[in-house]
C-alpha cells in the first residue's frame, strides 16, 4: 500500500480551512481523511482540525478493527462522536457559533476499503472498471439531479452549489453514509474537497492518475491543474495505491 496527501490554499483564499492526513493504526492499517471547514470567524479551520485531530488519535491508538463490519461500525461511532465534541466547542466558544466541516474517510486493508462522508468531499475509485465517484453529495444541486430537476452538467454551474445539506458539527445528530468495496492490485482511491473536484474533470482526473509519474506527482498535478483553473478554494486529497511496491509506502 502507498499513500500521500497533499493541500494547498490555492490562489484566492487568505487561509487553508482543509485539514487532512493518511494515518496507520497499530496493525498497520490506514485511515486517509480530508476535511473541508466552514463557517464562523475563520473557524472552519477549527471543525476540519478538530474533526481530523480526533479520528487521528483514535485510529493510530486502535487495534484489532480487521473486519468490514468493525471498519464501519468504528467510522460511525468515532464520527459521531466528532459531531458531538464540535457541537460543544461551539457552544462554549461564541467565535466558531455556526462552524461546521464536511469529512470524507477510508480505511484501507489488503482485502478492502470502507469509505464513510458527510458533505459533498468526494471519494473516487480507479480500479480495472474504470474511474467513478464512489460517495453522494450531500448538496442542494445533487437532490436536484437526483430528482431529475437539472441535468448532472447543468449541477456545474448553479448559483447555489455550495450550499450543503448535510455538514459535521451542525445538527445534534449526524447521518453518515458508510459503504465497503474491494479494494485490490492496481486499485487507487482518492479522496478530495471541493477544491479539487469543482476545476477537474474525471476525465482529467484519470488521466493523472494512470500517468507513470510517482504518487507525490501525480497529487501535485491535480492540485496545479486546480490552480491553474481558477484557484478559488483550499485544494486538498489523499490517495492511497493498492500496491505491494514499497517504496514511498506512507
Amino acid at each position: 500500500m502507498k499513500a500521500v496527501f497533499q493541500t494547498d490554499r490555492g490562489k484566492v483564499r487568505l487561509h487553508n480551512e482543509d485539514a487532512g492526513g493518511v494515518f496507520p493504526n497499530q496493525d498497520g492499517n490506514r485511515l486517509a481523511i480530508v476535511a473541508d471547514g466552514m463557517g464562523g470567524h475563520r473557524a472552519g479551520d477549527v471543525a476540519s482540525d478538530m474533526t481530523l485531530t480526533h479520528l487521528k488519535n483514535q485510529w493510530e491508538a486502535s487495534t484489532g478493527v480487521v473486519t468490514a463490519e468493525e471498519v464501519e461500525e468504528w467510522l460511525k461511532h468515532q464520527i459521531t462522536k466528532v459531531n458531538q465534541l464540535l457541537l460543544e466547542h461551539a457552544t462554549t466558544h461564541s467565535e466558531c457559533d455556526g462552524m461546521g466541516t464536511t469529512v470524507v474517510a477510508a480505511i484501507t486493508t489488503d482485502r478492502f476499503a470502507t469509505i464513510a462522508n458527510i458533505g459533498d468531499s468526494r471519494g473516487y475509485l480507479l480500479n480495472e472498471s474504470g474511474f467513478k465517484q464512489i460517495t453522494e453529495d450531500h448538496s442542494l444541486v445533487n437532490e436536484l439531479v437526483r430528482s431529475g430537476q437539472i441535468s448532472k452538467e447543468d449541477a456545474e454551474h448553479h448559483p447555489r452549489k455550495n450550499v450543503l445539506l448535510r455538514a459535521l458539527g451542525t445538527e445534534k445528530t449526524v447521518e453518515v453514509d458508510i459503504k465497503t468495496i474491494i479494494f485490490e492490485e492496481g486499485d487507487i482511491l482518492l479522496l478530495c474537497s471541493d477544491g479539487l473536484s469543482n476545476k477537474v474533470t474525471e476525465k482529467e482526473m484519470m488521466e493523472i492518475l494512470l500517468n507513470e509519474d510517482s504518487l507525490e506527482q501525480k497529487a501535485g498535478s491535480l492540485i496545479s491543474l486546480a490552480n491553474e483553473n481558477g484557484g478559488e478554494d483550499n485544494i486538498t486529497l489523499a490517495i492511497v495505491a493498492f500496491s505491494d511496491v514499497s517504496e514511498g509506502d506512507v
